[in-house]
């Protein structure tokens, strides 16, 4: 997972005086809705790479047929409580085999990165009040996961043998300990 930050980031947003431009100049790296994509697409150069962000009530398979020509579908979290996108990204992952980079805007905070990342979501931009350091820390904090994920599916008990050992050794003190560090 890695975490953007906004003034070093390649992808930029069209937009004008006004809002955004009623006219797309083609340019590598540009972040448009759905509505400028489609507006516009039938024109964009093969292989320059673009990227569509979506609204978290928007259906991925109004983007299917275009997957293969984006580099990056951005994907809203309006309010953190708002879980929507997290489907959706498991979506483009799952079922539609979006190997392009998903990416987690909006009201983005450490509690959400491990299921950001567990769902599909492989870069997020943070809340500016959130620390880099706790979303890295948070990341690493539990040694597995009992379910499936969208880069491992199988759940534990549908595992080999023995796979699961390290976390039944983890002592439920050190356990319920550690989380006083995040």
């Amino acid at each position: 997972m890695k975490f953007i930050d906004t003034h070093k980031d390649r992808w930029h947003l069209l937009g004008g005086e006004d809002g955004p431009a009623a006219c797309i100049n083609p340019t590598p790296y540009l972040l448009l809705t759905v509505e400028q994509w489609h507006a516009f697409r039938a024109g964009w150069p093969v292989g320059m790479p673009v990227g569509v962000s979506l609204a978290n009530d928007a259906e991925i398979k109004d983007i299917a047929a275009d997957l293969p020509r984006l580099g990056m579908v951005a994907l809203n979290f309006p309010k953190w409580v708002d879980g929507r996108a997290y489907s959706q990204a498991h979506t483009l992952r799952s079922r539609y085999r979006f190997e392009g980079e998903v990416r987690a805007t909006g009201d983005v905070v450490v509690d959400m990165v491990l299921l950001l990342k567990r769902t599909g979501f492989d870069a997020a931009v943070l809340r500016a009040d959130q620390s880099l350091d706790a979303a890295y820390h948070a990341l690493t904090f539990f040694p597995g996961h009992y379910q499936g994920d969208v880069s491992d599916p199988l759940p534990l008990f549908g595992k080999p043998p023995g796979t699961g050992d390290a976390l039944a050794r983890t002592p439920a003190r050190e356990f319920v300990n550690e989380g006083a560090s995040i």
